[in-house]
């Protein structure tokens, strides 16, 4: 194996660092192209919000149903053509969506269309999030929360574009379709620098399923936990405010603002302190900012100390998916199965996560169900110890 000195200067891993970083940023700027336009879809469908629920669940059903064999398509065919296979169902089901949600008005159009887009969300993601922890353990330094951070700047870009084509009711498939040209395109053309596939080592012994193994179950709780800390804030955050504080909502809107700006700085400045003294104490501190700055955010009882526990929630979020998925990754021979089964028990976050707090909101308060986020970050405190690299991976 390279020694960390000669793969730290290795052209062909920065190049193939440039192309993650890309991938990461357009995926999230295809995000938030299809949330930007939400409106228009549920106005020119006459959608309930209930009937709304229903159109997303299936990009979320899509995306459930294409984790688990994501690892096995990436064993396959290797992460570059799986990235390429994922962008091309993305690009064909969210233009099904836009199409029957804007163009022919036929809910089933659009309801197929965001399934493919699910799958192909899935397939793109765990790909590119395994290509980038190949990519981190040849630079020989911790990168991984930059790509993460990328995907949160794609995403800025694609809600501050979305916000001109919607004010200026520029058609739905008109707006996806040149963002998707640009964005697959660059996408296509990127995988093209992603590392070499190495020779696959045949190994003597029938293998244990990922599914059966601890330290990768505890990962994914890991994963898990950080994943409803950070889910909560995006689907939860801007309403909890407004209802807990009885603010306008551009207070809301700041709120939520604060916290992706918090989070995205987290995520491109802690790989420095990564570096030097470990995942463990990263993560344990993660936790604890987390869980201070839900707390604090919710009973901090004014607007300037509120904004201070969102800042400390949101650099407390940055770090727990990212350097998850590295750790899953941390033995290239099992690394695609692993990374699937992490995303698999983390997306269930994104899946149940929504509605459970929604009920709860109903019962107890919006902001005050956010207290439950703050208690995850006990068990996350005990699983941390599993995204330890292994000694044969230190060695």
């Amino acid at each position: 194996m390279p020694s960390r000195l000669s793969t730290s200067t290795d052209p062909t891993a920065r190049t193939a660092r440039n192309a993650v970083g890309a991938s990461f940023a357009l995926n999230g700027l295809i995000f938030a192209t299809l949330v930007s336009r939400l409106p228009d879809i549920r106005h020119d469908l006459g959608l309930s919000n209930t009937m709304l629920g229903v159109l997303l669940f299936a990009g979320s059903a899509g995306s459930m149903l294409a984790l688990p064999i994501s690892g096995r398509v990436i064993e396959r065919i290797s992460p570059a053509p799986t990235v390429r296979l994922g962008t091309a169902m993305v690009t064909l089901g969210l233009l099904t969506l836009a199409i029957g949600a804007t163009a022919v008005d036929v809910f089933a159009v659009a309801l197929a269309g965001n399934l493919v887009y699910g799958m192909g969300v899935s397939l793109w993601d765990v790909a590119m999030n395994l290509e980038g922890a190949e990519v981190e353990r040849r630079l020989g330094r911790t990168i991984m929360p930059r790509f993460h951070a990328g995907w949160s700047i794609g995403s800025i870009a694609g809600s501050a574009l979305g916000i001109p084509m919607a004010a200026l009711h520029v058609p739905v498939v008109l707006h996806c379709l040149v963002v998707l040209l640009v964005a697959a395109g660059l996408t296509v053309h990127g995988s093209r620098s992603f590392l070499p596939v190495e020779p696959k080592v045949e190994e003597p012994t029938a293998r244990v399923s990922a599914w059966r193994e601890p330290r990768t179950l505890m990962i994914g709780v890991l994963v898990l936990c950080f994943a409803i800390v950070e889910g909560s804030a995006n689907d939860w955050l801007s309403l909890a405010i407004i209802d807990g504080y009885d603010t306008p909502h551009w207070v809301g809107v700041a709120g939520f603002s604060g916290f992706v700006i918090a989070m995205t700085v987290g995520r491109l400045l802690a790989p420095f302190a990564l570096d030097r003294v470990g995942r463990a104490p990263m993560l344990w501190a993660s936790a604890a900012a987390s869980a201070v700055g839900v707390l604090v955010a919710v009973y901090g009882g004014s607007l300037p100390v509120m904004f201070a526990g969102i800042v400390l929630w949101g650099l407390g979020s940055a770090l727990g998916f990212p350097v998850g998925i590295s750790a899953a990754a941390d033995d290239p021979a099992r690394a695609a199965a692993r990374v699937s089964v992490v995303a698999s028990v983390a997306y269930t976050a994104f899946f149940v996560g929504p509605p459970l707090l929604g009920m709860l909101g109903d019962r107890v308060g919006t902001l005050q169900a956010l207290t439950v986020v703050a208690l995850l970050m006990v068990p996350a405190a005990f699983a941390v110890l599993a995204a330890r690299p292994p000694r044969t991976a230190s060695r």
